[in-house]
């Protein structure tokens, strides 16, 4: 698989939700579209949420992963 490179990196750790999909809403407006935000939450429901909130937004959830104990995602702005 190639590397994902981000463009702005999101750190939502600490956060509870609705947190994490707000800032996350707000940082996406603020790429280009085709653009990568790589976020990052320790929300044990962050993962659906973004889930969710990808297929509402029509943005590009491109992999959803956990490392170190927090929950990983990397989504392109497609609009």
């Amino acid at each position: 698989m190639d590397v994902l490179k981000e463009d702005r990196v999101l750190d939502c750790s600490g956060l509870l939700c609705p947190l994490p999909v707000v800032k996350t809403s707000k940082a996406i407006k603020e790429l280009s579209v085709g653009q990568i935000l790589k976020m990052i939450a320790t929300d044990p429901g962050a993962p659906p949420d973004m889930e969710a909130w990808s297929r509402q937004t029509g943005n590009e959830l491109l992999l959803s992963t956990q490392e170190d104990g927090k929950f990983v995602f990397y989504i392109r702005r497609t609009k």
